[in-house]
Protein backbone atom coordinates (compact mmCIF):
# COMPACT_ATOMS: atom_id res chain seq x y z
CA UNK A 1 0.00 0.00 0.00
CA UNK A 2 1.41 3.11 -0.99
CA UNK A 3 -0.61 5.79 0.72
CA UNK A 4 0.59 9.27 1.02
CA UNK A 5 0.61 10.96 4.73
CA UNK A 6 -2.49 13.49 4.82
CA UNK A 7 -2.28 17.05 6.20
CA UNK A 8 -4.52 17.43 8.97
CA UNK A 9 -7.78 18.81 9.18
CA UNK A 10 -9.41 20.22 12.42
CA UNK A 11 -12.51 19.33 13.73
CA UNK A 12 -13.82 22.95 14.75
CA UNK A 13 -17.01 21.78 15.51
CA UNK A 14 -19.32 18.71 16.19
CA UNK A 15 -22.72 17.56 17.56
CA UNK A 16 -24.89 14.72 17.65
CA UNK A 17 -28.12 13.60 18.74
CA UNK A 18 -29.68 9.88 19.35
CA UNK A 19 -31.63 8.17 21.65
CA UNK A 20 -29.21 9.47 24.12
CA UNK A 21 -29.59 13.08 24.07
CA UNK A 22 -29.06 16.18 22.17
CA UNK A 23 -25.58 17.30 22.40
CA UNK A 24 -22.10 16.07 23.28
CA UNK A 25 -22.50 16.72 27.11
CA UNK A 26 -25.56 14.68 27.21
CA UNK A 27 -23.75 11.73 25.26
CA UNK A 28 -20.48 12.21 26.90
CA UNK A 29 -22.59 11.49 30.34
CA UNK A 30 -24.65 8.54 29.09
CA UNK A 31 -21.23 7.08 28.46
CA UNK A 32 -19.62 7.95 31.73
CA UNK A 33 -22.53 6.26 33.26
CA UNK A 34 -22.91 3.21 31.06
CA UNK A 35 -26.65 3.85 30.51
CA UNK A 36 -28.31 2.76 27.20
CA UNK A 37 -31.36 4.37 25.20
CA UNK A 38 -32.93 1.48 23.78
CA UNK A 39 -36.69 0.81 24.24
CA UNK A 40 -39.31 -1.71 23.06
CA UNK A 41 -40.09 -0.91 19.68
CA UNK A 42 -43.06 1.37 19.49
CA UNK A 43 -42.50 3.08 15.90
CA UNK A 44 -43.46 0.42 13.34
CA UNK A 45 -47.03 0.04 12.11
CA UNK A 46 -47.50 -3.86 12.69
CA UNK A 47 -46.12 -5.55 15.72
CA UNK A 48 -42.69 -6.03 15.67
CA UNK A 49 -40.42 -7.74 19.19
CA UNK A 50 -37.34 -5.43 19.27
CA UNK A 51 -35.55 -3.01 21.22
CA UNK A 52 -35.18 0.25 19.13
CA UNK A 53 -33.05 3.59 19.76
CA UNK A 54 -35.50 6.08 19.25
CA UNK A 55 -34.95 10.03 19.69
CA UNK A 56 -37.84 11.18 21.84
CA UNK A 57 -39.34 15.26 20.40
CA UNK A 58 -39.22 14.27 16.49
CA UNK A 59 -42.94 14.01 15.84
CA UNK A 60 -43.75 17.61 17.88
CA UNK A 61 -40.61 19.01 16.34
CA UNK A 62 -41.44 21.89 13.63
CA UNK A 63 -39.55 23.17 10.82
CA UNK A 64 -39.39 27.15 10.68
CA UNK A 65 -42.05 28.36 7.95
CA UNK A 66 -40.06 29.19 5.67
CA UNK A 67 -38.60 25.69 5.46
CA UNK A 68 -41.92 23.76 5.49
CA UNK A 69 -41.13 22.34 1.88
CA UNK A 70 -38.72 20.15 3.75
CA UNK A 71 -40.99 19.01 6.33
CA UNK A 72 -40.64 15.15 6.85
CA UNK A 73 -39.35 13.29 9.96
CA UNK A 74 -35.44 13.06 8.75
CA UNK A 75 -35.33 16.54 8.50
CA UNK A 76 -36.86 16.89 11.90
CA UNK A 77 -34.36 15.10 13.22
CA UNK A 78 -31.74 17.18 11.20
CA UNK A 79 -33.23 20.43 12.22
CA UNK A 80 -32.88 18.94 15.63
CA UNK A 81 -28.94 18.35 15.92
CA UNK A 82 -28.04 21.39 13.88
CA UNK A 83 -28.87 23.67 17.08
CA UNK A 84 -27.15 21.67 19.64
CA UNK A 85 -23.53 22.97 21.00
CA UNK A 86 -23.24 26.35 18.89
CA UNK A 87 -23.06 24.06 15.88
CA UNK A 88 -24.79 26.64 13.94
CA UNK A 89 -22.73 29.85 15.15
CA UNK A 90 -19.63 27.89 14.08
CA UNK A 91 -20.88 27.43 10.37
CA UNK A 92 -22.22 31.45 10.34
CA UNK A 93 -18.40 32.05 10.90
CA UNK A 94 -17.25 30.31 8.80
CA UNK A 95 -19.30 31.26 6.25
CA UNK A 96 -18.42 34.76 7.19
CA UNK A 97 -14.66 33.84 7.07
CA UNK A 98 -14.54 31.93 3.27
CA UNK A 99 -18.08 33.14 1.54
CA UNK A 100 -20.82 30.29 1.49
CA UNK A 101 -20.01 29.02 -2.18
CA UNK A 102 -16.91 27.86 -0.15
CA UNK A 103 -18.16 25.28 2.41
CA UNK A 104 -19.40 22.00 1.19
CA UNK A 105 -21.77 20.16 2.49
CA UNK A 106 -21.51 16.10 2.15
CA UNK A 107 -24.14 13.76 4.10
CA UNK A 108 -24.49 10.50 4.51
CA UNK A 109 -27.67 8.54 4.64
CA UNK A 110 -28.79 4.97 4.22
CA UNK A 111 -32.71 5.73 3.68
CA UNK A 112 -32.87 9.11 3.53
CA UNK A 113 -36.79 10.58 4.11
CA UNK A 114 -38.24 6.76 3.18
CA UNK A 115 -40.70 7.16 5.69
CA UNK A 116 -42.27 10.39 3.97
CA UNK A 117 -43.02 8.26 1.14
CA UNK A 118 -44.00 5.16 2.83
CA UNK A 119 -46.74 8.05 4.42
CA UNK A 120 -47.61 8.95 0.88
CA UNK A 121 -47.84 5.46 -0.60
CA UNK A 122 -50.08 4.34 2.03
CA UNK A 123 -52.60 7.31 1.63
CA UNK A 124 -53.18 7.38 -2.71
CA UNK A 125 -55.40 9.43 -4.08
CA UNK A 126 -56.35 8.28 -7.38
CA UNK A 127 -52.90 6.60 -7.52
CA UNK A 128 -51.03 9.89 -6.46
CA UNK A 129 -49.30 10.82 -3.61
CA UNK A 130 -51.73 13.07 -1.43
CA UNK A 131 -51.48 16.59 -2.07
CA UNK A 132 -49.43 16.99 1.58
CA UNK A 133 -46.68 14.98 0.38
CA UNK A 134 -46.52 15.97 -3.01
CA UNK A 135 -43.13 17.69 -2.40
CA UNK A 136 -40.64 15.77 -4.38
CA UNK A 137 -37.75 16.62 -2.60
CA UNK A 138 -38.66 15.34 0.29
CA UNK A 139 -38.67 11.88 -1.79
CA UNK A 140 -35.09 11.52 -2.34
CA UNK A 141 -32.17 10.30 -0.83
CA UNK A 142 -30.44 14.15 -1.59
CA UNK A 143 -33.13 15.40 0.55
CA UNK A 144 -31.01 15.35 3.46
CA UNK A 145 -28.03 17.06 2.22
CA UNK A 146 -29.80 20.02 -0.09
CA UNK A 147 -32.18 20.48 3.22
CA UNK A 148 -28.91 21.06 5.25
CA UNK A 149 -27.07 22.98 2.73
CA UNK A 150 -30.87 25.21 2.48
CA UNK A 151 -30.80 25.85 5.93
CA UNK A 152 -26.71 26.75 6.73
CA UNK A 153 -27.25 29.11 3.90
CA UNK A 154 -23.97 27.63 2.30
CA UNK A 155 -23.84 26.78 -1.61
CA UNK A 156 -20.85 25.11 -1.94
CA UNK A 157 -20.66 21.34 -3.42
CA UNK A 158 -23.75 19.48 -1.64
CA UNK A 159 -23.48 15.70 -2.40
CA UNK A 160 -24.98 12.60 -0.66
CA UNK A 161 -23.54 9.35 0.14
CA UNK A 162 -25.37 6.04 0.77
CA UNK A 163 -23.32 3.09 1.23
CA UNK A 164 -25.34 1.89 4.05
CA UNK A 165 -23.63 1.63 7.39
CA UNK A 166 -20.26 3.68 6.03
CA UNK A 167 -22.32 6.42 4.28
CA UNK A 168 -21.39 9.09 7.09
CA UNK A 169 -18.02 7.96 7.75
CA UNK A 170 -17.03 8.11 4.12
CA UNK A 171 -18.46 11.94 3.87
CA UNK A 172 -15.15 12.71 6.14
CA UNK A 173 -12.90 11.11 3.05
CA UNK A 174 -14.91 13.39 0.69
CA UNK A 175 -14.15 16.54 2.56
CA UNK A 176 -10.84 15.36 2.61
CA UNK A 177 -10.16 15.45 -0.77
CA UNK A 178 -12.26 18.64 -1.67
CA UNK A 179 -10.36 20.76 0.94
CA UNK A 180 -6.81 18.96 -0.52
CA UNK A 181 -7.97 20.37 -4.21
CA UNK A 182 -8.37 23.71 -3.26
CA UNK A 183 -12.48 23.12 -4.43
CA UNK A 184 -13.83 24.57 -0.69
CA UNK A 185 -11.92 25.30 2.23
CA UNK A 186 -14.42 23.99 4.66
CA UNK A 187 -17.22 21.12 4.89
CA UNK A 188 -20.06 20.41 6.83
CA UNK A 189 -20.01 16.67 6.87
CA UNK A 190 -22.64 14.34 8.48
CA UNK A 191 -25.52 11.77 8.13
CA UNK A 192 -28.87 11.11 9.34
CA UNK A 193 -31.47 8.16 8.91
CA UNK A 194 -34.57 7.95 11.42
CA UNK A 195 -36.65 4.49 11.87
CA UNK A 196 -39.28 3.74 9.90
CA UNK A 197 -40.93 0.67 8.35
CA UNK A 198 -38.62 0.04 5.50
CA UNK A 199 -35.98 -0.31 8.22
CA UNK A 200 -37.28 -2.23 10.58
CA UNK A 201 -39.05 -4.61 8.63
CA UNK A 202 -36.03 -4.91 5.92
CA UNK A 203 -33.66 -6.08 8.41
CA UNK A 204 -35.50 -7.76 10.06
CA UNK A 205 -36.33 -9.99 6.88
CA UNK A 206 -32.37 -10.20 7.07
CA UNK A 207 -32.80 -12.24 10.39
CA UNK A 208 -30.54 -9.53 11.10
CA UNK A 209 -32.87 -8.40 14.27
CA UNK A 210 -32.48 -9.57 18.05
CA UNK A 211 -35.32 -9.54 20.05
CA UNK A 212 -33.75 -8.41 22.73
CA UNK A 213 -31.24 -5.35 23.57
CA UNK A 214 -27.93 -5.71 21.29
CA UNK A 215 -25.24 -7.56 22.52
CA UNK A 216 -22.12 -6.53 20.74
CA UNK A 217 -19.28 -9.04 21.24
CA UNK A 218 -21.10 -11.26 23.28
CA UNK A 219 -20.98 -14.71 23.03
CA UNK A 220 -24.72 -14.95 23.49
CA UNK A 221 -25.78 -12.58 20.57
CA UNK A 222 -27.98 -13.01 18.32
CA UNK A 223 -28.56 -9.44 15.68
CA UNK A 224 -28.68 -5.65 16.11
CA UNK A 225 -30.92 -3.43 17.46
CA UNK A 226 -31.92 -0.78 15.15
CA UNK A 227 -31.54 3.56 15.67
CA UNK A 228 -31.96 6.82 14.58
CA UNK A 229 -29.61 9.65 14.62
CA UNK A 230 -28.26 12.60 12.77
CA UNK A 231 -24.67 14.08 13.68
CA UNK A 232 -22.54 16.85 12.04
CA UNK A 233 -18.81 18.05 12.26
CA UNK A 234 -17.23 20.90 10.62
CA UNK A 235 -14.09 20.55 8.80
CA UNK A 236 -11.41 23.47 7.91
CA UNK A 237 -7.65 23.69 7.79
CA UNK A 238 -5.65 23.54 11.41
CA UNK A 239 -4.95 27.32 11.16
CA UNK A 240 -8.25 28.28 11.27
CA UNK A 241 -8.91 26.19 14.68
CA UNK A 242 -5.55 25.32 16.02
CA UNK A 243 -6.65 24.11 19.30
CA UNK A 244 -9.59 21.60 18.14
CA UNK A 245 -9.28 17.58 17.32
CA UNK A 246 -7.97 16.77 14.06
CA UNK A 247 -8.95 13.99 11.45
CA UNK A 248 -5.40 12.55 10.46
CA UNK A 249 -6.30 9.84 8.39
CA UNK A 250 -9.31 7.84 6.75
CA UNK A 251 -9.46 4.67 5.21
CA UNK A 252 -11.86 2.81 2.21
CA UNK A 253 -12.10 -0.16 0.78
CA UNK A 254 -14.78 -2.31 -0.89
CA UNK A 255 -14.11 -5.88 -0.78
CA UNK A 256 -17.62 -6.83 -2.36
CA UNK A 257 -17.88 -10.45 -0.52
CA UNK A 258 -21.66 -10.48 -0.46
CA UNK A 259 -25.01 -8.36 0.04
CA UNK A 260 -25.24 -8.69 3.75
CA UNK A 261 -22.42 -10.43 5.01
CA UNK A 262 -18.85 -9.48 5.74
CA UNK A 263 -15.85 -10.71 4.11
CA UNK A 264 -14.72 -14.31 6.33
CA UNK A 265 -11.35 -12.88 6.65
CA UNK A 266 -12.20 -9.00 6.80
CA UNK A 267 -10.52 -7.97 3.87
CA UNK A 268 -12.04 -5.01 3.11
CA UNK A 269 -12.23 -3.98 6.94
CA UNK A 270 -8.42 -4.48 7.11
CA UNK A 271 -7.76 -2.74 3.79
CA UNK A 272 -9.64 0.25 4.97
CA UNK A 273 -7.92 -0.03 8.86
CA UNK A 274 -4.32 -0.14 7.67
CA UNK A 275 -5.43 2.54 4.88
CA UNK A 276 -6.23 4.93 7.59
CA UNK A 277 -3.20 4.44 9.87
CA UNK A 278 -0.85 4.74 6.74
CA UNK A 279 -2.78 7.93 5.64
CA UNK A 280 -2.20 9.33 9.12
CA UNK A 281 1.73 8.07 9.58
CA UNK A 282 1.09 6.14 12.75
CA UNK A 283 1.66 2.55 14.09
CA UNK A 284 -1.17 0.69 15.40
CA UNK A 285 0.56 1.06 18.68
CA UNK A 286 0.04 4.61 18.84
CA UNK A 287 -3.94 4.05 18.99
CA UNK A 288 -5.13 4.49 22.24
CA UNK A 289 -9.19 3.69 21.53
CA UNK A 290 -11.08 2.42 18.58
CA UNK A 291 -14.93 2.83 18.28
CA UNK A 292 -15.75 -0.98 16.98
CA UNK A 293 -18.57 -1.00 14.20
CA UNK A 294 -19.69 -3.78 16.66
CA UNK A 295 -23.62 -4.72 15.34
CA UNK A 296 -24.11 -7.91 17.73
CA UNK A 297 -24.70 -9.95 14.84
CA UNK A 298 -23.21 -12.91 14.79
CA UNK A 299 -20.95 -12.67 11.91
CA UNK A 300 -19.56 -9.07 11.36
CA UNK A 301 -18.60 -9.03 15.19
CA UNK A 302 -16.63 -12.66 15.09
CA UNK A 303 -14.99 -10.94 12.04
CA UNK A 304 -14.07 -7.28 13.69
CA UNK A 305 -13.18 -9.51 17.00
CA UNK A 306 -10.29 -11.58 15.42
CA UNK A 307 -9.14 -8.03 13.11
CA UNK A 308 -8.97 -6.01 16.39
CA UNK A 309 -6.92 -9.26 17.97
CA UNK A 310 -4.33 -9.36 15.00
CA UNK A 311 -3.90 -5.88 14.78
CA UNK A 312 -3.63 -4.36 18.21
CA UNK A 313 -2.32 -4.85 21.60
CA UNK A 314 -4.51 -4.75 24.45
CA UNK A 315 -3.13 -1.46 25.70
CA UNK A 316 -5.44 -0.10 22.84
CA UNK A 317 -8.94 -0.47 24.14
CA UNK A 318 -11.81 -0.99 22.19
CA UNK A 319 -15.78 -0.96 22.33
CA UNK A 320 -18.89 -0.61 20.14
CA UNK A 321 -21.63 1.78 21.13
CA UNK A 322 -24.61 0.07 18.94
CA UNK A 323 -25.73 -1.14 22.79
CA UNK A 324 -26.54 2.75 23.97
CA UNK A 325 -27.73 3.76 20.56
CA UNK A 326 -28.88 1.13 18.32
CA UNK A 327 -27.70 0.67 15.00
CA UNK A 328 -28.23 4.13 13.63
CA UNK A 329 -27.83 2.94 9.92
CA UNK A 330 -26.10 5.80 7.35
CA UNK A 331 -25.76 8.22 10.07
CA UNK A 332 -23.55 5.08 12.25
CA UNK A 333 -20.27 6.74 10.88
CA UNK A 334 -21.10 10.15 12.07
CA UNK A 335 -22.28 9.23 15.29
CA UNK A 336 -19.62 7.20 16.11
CA UNK A 337 -17.03 9.87 14.77
CA UNK A 338 -18.23 11.97 17.66
CA UNK A 339 -17.91 9.33 20.28
CA UNK A 340 -14.58 9.27 19.61
CA UNK A 341 -13.90 12.76 19.38
CA UNK A 342 -15.61 12.44 22.58
CA UNK A 343 -13.40 9.63 23.90
CA UNK A 344 -9.98 12.45 23.05
CA UNK A 345 -11.74 15.71 24.63
CA UNK A 346 -13.12 14.10 28.05
CA UNK A 347 -10.32 11.07 28.53
CA UNK A 348 -13.59 8.81 28.27
CA UNK A 349 -13.33 5.03 27.13
CA UNK A 350 -17.11 4.02 26.52
CA UNK A 351 -18.13 0.89 27.79
CA UNK A 352 -19.32 -2.05 25.72
CA UNK A 353 -22.91 -1.91 26.75
CA UNK A 354 -24.78 -5.35 27.02
CA UNK A 355 -21.29 -7.72 26.64
CA UNK A 356 -21.42 -9.85 29.84
CA UNK A 357 -19.81 -12.89 28.06
CA UNK A 358 -17.34 -11.20 25.63
CA UNK A 359 -15.75 -13.12 22.68
CA UNK A 360 -12.34 -14.87 23.83
CA UNK A 361 -10.46 -13.82 20.43
CA UNK A 362 -10.84 -9.75 21.75
CA UNK A 363 -12.11 -10.13 25.16
CA UNK A 364 -8.45 -8.35 26.67
CA UNK A 365 -8.85 -5.83 24.31
CA UNK A 366 -12.99 -4.80 25.19
CA UNK A 367 -13.68 -1.92 28.08
CA UNK A 368 -16.63 -3.37 29.33
CA UNK A 369 -17.23 -0.70 31.42
CA UNK A 370 -16.14 3.29 31.05
CA UNK A 371 -12.40 3.75 31.65
CA UNK A 372 -11.27 7.31 32.45
CA UNK A 373 -7.28 7.91 31.05
CA UNK A 374 -5.84 9.74 28.18
CA UNK A 375 -6.92 9.63 24.26
CA UNK A 376 -4.45 10.72 22.23
CA UNK A 377 -5.35 9.14 18.85
CA UNK A 378 -9.01 7.15 18.68
CA UNK A 379 -10.49 5.31 15.57
CA UNK A 380 -13.57 4.53 14.27
CA UNK A 381 -14.82 1.50 12.22
CA UNK A 382 -17.99 1.51 9.98
CA UNK A 383 -18.66 -1.34 7.57
CA UNK A 384 -21.15 -1.56 5.44
CA UNK A 385 -23.05 -4.09 3.35
CA UNK A 386 -22.10 -4.76 0.01
CA UNK A 387 -18.19 -5.12 1.58
CA UNK A 388 -18.12 -1.11 1.77
CA UNK A 389 -15.76 -0.31 4.61
CA UNK A 390 -14.25 3.03 6.32
CA UNK A 391 -11.86 3.46 9.15
CA UNK A 392 -11.09 7.15 10.50
CA UNK A 393 -8.62 8.45 12.56
CA UNK A 394 -8.65 11.12 14.91
CA UNK A 395 -6.13 12.45 17.22
CA UNK A 396 -5.67 15.42 19.80
CA UNK A 397 -4.16 18.74 18.71
CA UNK A 398 -1.17 18.23 20.27
CA UNK A 399 -1.04 14.45 18.29
CA UNK A 400 -0.02 11.06 19.11
CA UNK A 401 1.06 11.11 22.83
CA UNK A 402 0.03 14.56 23.59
Amino acid sequence: MNTRVMTPLAVSAYTAVSALGNGRQGHARALAEGRGGLRENDISSAPLACWIGRVPGIEAHALPEDMAHWDCRNNRLVHMGLQADGFIERVRAARERYGRERIGVFMGTSTGSIEATEAGYRQLEDGRLPAALRRPGIHSLHSLSAFTAEYLDLQGPALTVSTACSSSAKVFAMASRMLALGVIDAAVVGGADTLCDSVLFGFNSLELVSKRPARPFDASRDGLSLGEAAGFALLERTDAAPDAPRLVGYGEASDAHHMSTPHPQGLGAELALRDALARAGLDAKAVDYINLHGTATPKNDEVEAALLARTFSTRTRASSTKGYTGHTLGAAGIVEAVVALTAIEHGLIPGNLGCDEPEPVCASHLALQAEHRPVHVALSNSFGFGGNNACLAFAHARGAGA
